[in-house]
């Protein structure tokens, strides 16, 4: 059921293309929505902000696949990538107005105790991900309502996704050094 679910989230740019450009293929529509109810099943009994936000964005992909059913509009599915964007900036955006952001609860959890530089440097991350998802948003929203399916799945089926690995991977060559120094 997880594979389900996180294969209806990265197909999901590659669906909507296949729905938008054929629209005889209206058919994976209930076959998506079942995906995100498949993955918010796997969810289930998870706790924590990041579980909470995964559930949310299970139930809008859910929303956004039956509302273009029931619509008969597919346009709706576009609006997907723009809801994540959102959501993950007010996750790691809330988290840096709490005692510990995203990033260093998640530092915690795999390395332990972390130096007040280290403290510092997780801060910084979750803040460096509020652009990124500031920025990839509003390049979604654009693709959205600029209407053109050929960019939107470029920017929000390939791009989007090149960005992130490529700001993961630049992260963890930081991460390296900063340890490096503070050893």
């Amino acid at each position: 059921m997880s594979i389900a679910g996180g294969l209806a989230v990265i197909g999901w740019p590659f669906a909507v293309w296949l729905v938008i450009a054929y629209p005889h293929l209206h058919i994976l529509l209930p076959i998506l929505a079942l995906c995100f109810v498949l993955r918010l099943c796997t969810l289930r009994g998870k706790t924590g902000a990041l579980s909470r936000a995964f559930k949310g964005l299970a139930i809008a992909g859910a929303v956004l696949c039956v509302a273009s059913i029931w619509m008969r509009e597919a346009q709706l599915l576009l609006w997907y990538p723009v809801v994540v964007n959102g959501v993950m900036l007010a996750l790691f955006g809330s988290s840096l107005f709490s005692r510990m952001s995203i990033v260093e609860r998640l530092a915690r959890w795999r390395e332990g105790d972390l130096p007040p530089a280290g403290v510092r440097y997780t801060r910084r991350v979750t803040q460096v991900w509020c652009v990124f998802f500031i920025v990839n948003g509003s390049i979604a929203l654009w693709t959205s309502l600029a209407g053109n399916i050929h960019w939107w799945t470029l920017w929000n089926g390939m791009m989007s996704y090149v960005l992130m690995g490529l700001l993961f991977a630049g992260e963890w060559l930081v991460r390296q050094r900063v340890k490096r120094r503070y050893e």
